[in-house]
């Protein structure tokens, strides 16, 4: 078949559009805070053997690990038109337990006995029970972090499963607002499915599908051009987790890069293997670390889409903190681990291609959690947010502060909404000004907030490069380390990286996030 390369374009368009829309409708259907104000969700559009066509540009730490949630949701169920298909279990296709995802099929009038394609989003739920409130515990096995839903029907020929619906609230904290995050994440299926029939009886189902094919295709052709620019070679970095939670040694993550013509093969053996605490990454977390810094160090506007991972073989082998298994605890995995894996891949890139890499940056998720009873609103509540942090410097410009980066790409829960949601005040919520590694070009400054609790609460942090800076590059100064802190009338105890505790009405709770590395030697060293 000959392809227009305007159509091509104009498919593109149509199709980031469709999951677009689906995040839309999502984002302003939603309860909670999590959702709604920060962003935190991810949507996409895949092609009937569930190969990922487009998604929006929402959460790299979902969006890369999102396709394997839909091939397990083939796997173990066989759908009809009006089924939906909801999971979060790690270890059939989730990444870990805040992450519900929820697959529909797509039936076309040309195709009524299998799917055409797919539509599935993912959004963190602020708890999903578990031993801690937010569900993101200093656990040792997944079954401590919450409930795990293996690929299962949620909607049965359209109609609601009431008996699983009732089940999964049942073992949550705040299930009024689990149930608002839930149906706004069914809204945004059905808003995909419309949009996909509508195009299907417009253009013809065959020529919506040969030009998903060739659209995978011309990304895969970009990456490989991408490769090609590279001289072939092995290059290697190493960088560590600050700990497990658990204990204080250091957990090493190692990559050597293959580059060989056009592609390449990324290898993780040698990492540790995997830990009693929570910073276990499944091998879905992996895959969309080296899809996320694949695309991105490529430099141009590559549709994000299977494609993108067809040059690239990935090896990790099985049982380490890139690729555990059951029953190892996941939930840091997902949000600490991924970024660590960015900043191995970028090391051993800098080698390879320097004029395209950043120094490190934030290399943390710096995660929150407080939950707890709200006696003035007369309910239960889970606060969960990811605090932003700085930007590594880049060969020609300086990091950018206060920012999220990498494999996450929420926003921030505004000053109003907390205070407005939770029993908490905002006390301090600022740049962290010198914070940023020195360098030619300086790296982003962290940032601090601090919150004052109206309530007694139990809380969780679970934050990295609080031992381990991110680093410089090219002579660059290392960033500077993130700090936690807990303010007990006015007398400041600091805080471990990862922490579990309860605390008192009036305690304040400090989080400093670090600063991204420097890149080049500042002048007063040359």
């Amino acid at each position: 078949m000959n392809f227009d390369p305007i159509k091509l374009e104009l498919y593109k368009n149509m199709l980031t559009s469709v999951s677009e829309e689906m995040g839309v409708t999502l984002q302003r259907t939603a309860f909670s805070p999590n959702i709604k104000e920060r962003l935190d969700f991810s949507c996409a559009v895949f092609d009937g053997t569930g190969q990922m066509v487009a998604q929006a540009a929402h959460i790299p730490a979902h969006l890369g690990s999102m396709p394997l949630s839909v091939l397990a949701a083939i796997e173990h169920t066989e759908m009809v038109p009006g089924d939906m298909i909801a999971l979060n279990d790690p270890y059939r296709g989730g990444t870990h337990l805040p992450d519900i995802t929820l697959v529909a099929p797509v039936f076309s009038e040309a195709s009524a006995n299998a799917p055409t394609f797919f539509v599935a989003n993912r959004a963190h739920h602020a708890d999903v029970g578990g031993m801690t409130p937010g569900s993101m515990p200093l656990a040792t096995s997944v079954i401590q972090e919450g409930i795990r839903i293996p690929p299962v029907k949620l909607i049965r020929g359209g109609e609601l499963d009431t008996d699983l619906w009732e089940l999964i609230l049942a073992n949550v904290r705040t299930p009024t607002e689990r149930r608002g995050d839930m149906e706004a994440q069914l809204a945004a299926n059905r808003i995909g499915e419309r949009r996909l029939r509508e195009m299907a009886a417009k253009y013809g189902t065959q020529e919506i599908e040969a030009y998903m094919q060739e659209l995978c295709a011309y990304s895969s052709r970009m990456v490989r051009a991408f490769l090609q620019e590279i001289p072939d070679g092995r290059y290697v970095y190493t960088d560590f987790l600050d700990n497990d939670g658990i204990t204080d040694e250091p957990v090493e993550i190692r990559v050597v890069i293959d580059i060989k013509a056009d592609t390449a093969v990324v290898d993780f053996t040698g990492t540790a293997g995997q830990v009693r605490g929570s910073v276990n990454a499944i091998y879905a977390i992996t895959l969309s670390a080296v899809f996320y810094t694949f695309r991105c160090v490529a430099g141009v506007d590559v549709p994000s889409n299977a494609g993108c991972l067809e040059p690239i073989r990935v090896i990790a082998p099985e049982g380490t903190v890139v690729n555990a298994k059951f029953p190892a605890a996941v939930a840091g995995g997902n949000v600490e681990t991924s970024q660590r894996i960015v900043d191995v891949l970028l090391g051993a890139l800098a080698t390879a291609c320097p004029e395209r890499i950043p120094a490190a940056s934030c290399g943390s998720m710096n995660n929150l959690t407080i939950g707890g009873y709200d006696a003035a609103r007369g309910r239960d509540f889970t606060y969960y947010e990811t605090i932003a942090g700085g930007m590594g410097a880049r060969p020609n410009r300086d990091g950018i502060d206060a920012i999220h980066t990498h494999m996450t790409n929420t926003m921030n829960t505004p000053i109003e909404a907390i205070e407005t949601s939770y029993p908490m005040q905002v006390e301090q919520y600022a740049i962290r000004r010198g914070t940023g590694g020195d360098g030619e070009c300086r790296g982003g400054a962290g940032v601090v907030r601090s919150l004052r609790l109206l309530t007694d609460a139990e809380v969780t942090i679970l934050s990295e490069r609080r031992e381990l800076s991110p680093y410089g590059l090219q002579g660059g100064e290392a960033g500077q380390p993130g700090r936690n802190v807990l303010v007990r009338d006015g007398v400041e105890q600091p805080l471990a990286g990862k922490a579990t505790f309860s605390a008192s009405e009036g305690d304040v709770i400090q989080i400093e996030t670090p600063g991204g590395g420097g890149y080049g030697k500042a002048e007063k060293d040359l």
